[in-house]
């Protein structure tokens, strides 16, 4: 373990200014070297997306054709839970765990 009385430390950066920090904070910019000055103008570039992306966005697609939540319906659920009023159809509720495994995966 090693301790720093000094206050610096192995991982603190010098922090005297080089030339170009000196003439940007005076309000001057250097300027374009030559080489820069005549360099063609960057074209314009290709993407392309990985398989994964791709992928991504096919599953978001998916996503975006299921039925947004209806909270009002939720809150129905929750309080006839609460008070044991909720009757499962087991049948219905087969169906539709059927459909929609189908739809995810078929």
């Amino acid at each position: 373990m090693t301790v720093d009385f000094n206050g610096i430390g192995p991982g603190q950066v010098n922090t005297q200014k080089t030339s170009t920090d000196k003439s940007q904070a005076s309000g001057t910019t250097p300027q374009p070297s030559s080489e820069q000055a005549k360099a063609p103008a960057p074209r314009g570039e290709n993407v392309s997306l990985s398989a994964q992306s791709k992928n991504l966005k096919q599953l978001e697609q998916r996503l975006d054709s299921y039925p947004e939540m209806d909270d009002q319906r939720i809150e129905e659920i929750k309080a006839a839970l609460a008070d044991g009023s909720y009757k499962i159809d087991a049948e219905k509720l087969a169906q539709k765990m059927l459909e929609m495994d189908n739809s995810i995966f078929g």
